[in-house]
């Protein structure tokens, strides 16, 4: 791969994070790259006489799509998740004290609460009107969650900082009295509607520093949401690149709340996956034949060996930025590989000309999960859970290898194009 389709990959990739501040936001600017080279847009409500061709369906902030010609050789499947660890915003939301003006917030999944502090915030996410929902994004620095000065808590470097997630995580956005509506009327506008038009919302707080390249030798990648964007872009570019008449038939999954248990209408564990395959494959008689010729990819961020932290890593199993993508194995299931898994996936990235690399968890530490487990489950496919190094998983800003992003892609496209 040229240095140029290199830049131009990375770039790519940091102006879709910086413009998707939520799942909603991912799945409508994916919803567009692939209009944009054909694929057409199914609806869940009407039936499907033919679902052969490029096609893609929405539920909420997940997305399916697919190249289909024929089930003979079964499907191959990238899932990937569109949501991340953040501040999201409560129905009830205006609030404040000591005569500021403050927006309720909940934590949303695994969050590193300190991360969120000091930082210029905007919020966004979608209003539900009577016309339907609108997505809306306040992209300024209308928030900030203020950290407490050293004064006031002289021994937080020796003893630690500690965060009540309910009392000290509430953002200001204001002086003065709280003010009844505010949120609503904001989020309105913001929406391009009239604030009575309001009637719900799935709003959320976003970092605005925008990615950037970073390291002396410009070798790493800063930016928030690595932890799952990265994976769902470049899994969007490997069903792209698929050829349409694909063999065996190319499915690229996104799902919401995997980052709080994948247990929803959109979520990995969902009907949302079998019901699309099985009305792709045209019915159940031909779907169960295909699906025992199928392979899946659940693509997430793995963990990189941190170098301060070296002793909260299983020691046999280093993991570095930059030497390609992370095969993810664990004994208990947390990760769904198993044998024939890893070795499809080690196939890919050799035939992709990219390194590849083995975690394992320590064994006195919970592991963390994916979508893997959920989706293996629920289609009884062979399943392997990859996806690229990182530090900093979970916080409101992240870091990745500048090059390893793009290894993802050519893996993932090269496991979509193999044999079943």
């Amino acid at each position: 791969m040229t240095e140029d389709a290199q830049n131009d990959f990375i770039e790519g990739l940091a102006a879709g994070i910086d413009a998707c501040p939520t799942p909603f936001h991912v799945v409508d600017r994916a919803a567009a790259a692939l209009e944009a080279v054909g694929f057409a847009q199914m609806n869940e409500a009407d039936s499907w006489p033919d679902a052969a061709g490029s096609r893609f369906v929405r539920r909420g902030g997940s997305l399916v799509a697919w190249r289909h010609r024929s089930c003979d050789q079964g499907f191959r499947i990238i899932g990937a998740h569109t949501d991340s660890p953040n501040l999201r915003v409560t129905p009830q939301p205006d609030t404040g004290a000591a005569r500021y003006r403050q927006l309720g917030v909940e934590v949303y999944g695994g969050v590193l609460l300190n991360s969120w502090l000091d930082r210029d915030l905007g919020v966004a996410g979608r209003v539900a009107t009577p016309s339907g929902p609108r997505l809306f994004c306040i992209d300024r620095a209308v928030l900030r969650v203020p950290q407490l000065a050293i004064h006031l808590d002289r021994d937080v470097n020796q003893n630690g900082l500690l965060l009540n997630p309910q009392t000290h995580l509430t953002p200001v956005w204001g002086l003065g009295l709280r003010t009844p509506g505010e949120f609503a009327a904001v989020a309105a506008e913001a929406a391009g509607v009239r604030a009575e038009e309001v009637l719900a919302w799935d709003a959320m707080l976003h970092d605005l520093a925008p990615p950037a390249i970073g390291g002396i030798d410009g070798e790493f990648l800063f930016a928030p949401r690595i932890d799952n964007q990265v994976s769902c872009w470049a899994g969007l570019q490997a069903l792209i690149d698929a050829p349409a008449d694909a063999i065996p038939s190319a499915v690229l999954c996104l799902f919401d709340h995997e980052e709080v248990g994948s247990t929803s209408a959109q979520g990995a564990s969902s009907t949302l996956l079998p019901t699309v395959l099985e009305r792709i494959a045209g019915g159940r008689e031909a779907l169960h034949p295909a699906l025992a010729r199928s392979l899946c990819a659940s693509a997430d961020g793995a963990h990189a060996t941190h170098p301060n932290y070296p002793e909260r890593h299983e020691p046999d199993h280093p993991i570095a930025l930059g030497e390609g993508p992370v095969i993810k194995r664990n004994a208990n299931l947390r990760y769904a590989t198993d044998a024939v898994g890893e070795a499809a996936f080690a196939a890919a990235c050799e035939r992709a000309g990219v390194g590849h690399q083995v975690y394992v968890h320590r064994s006195d530490m919970p592991c963390g999960s994916t979508i893997g487990p959920f989706a293996a489950a629920t289609t009884g496919v062979t399943t392997v859970d990859v996806g690229i190094p990182q530090l900093s998983m979970h916080s409101a800003r992240e870091m990745c290898g500048v090059h390893d992003p793009l290894d993802l892609a050519l893996a993932l496209s090269a496991f979509l194009s193999a044999a079943a």
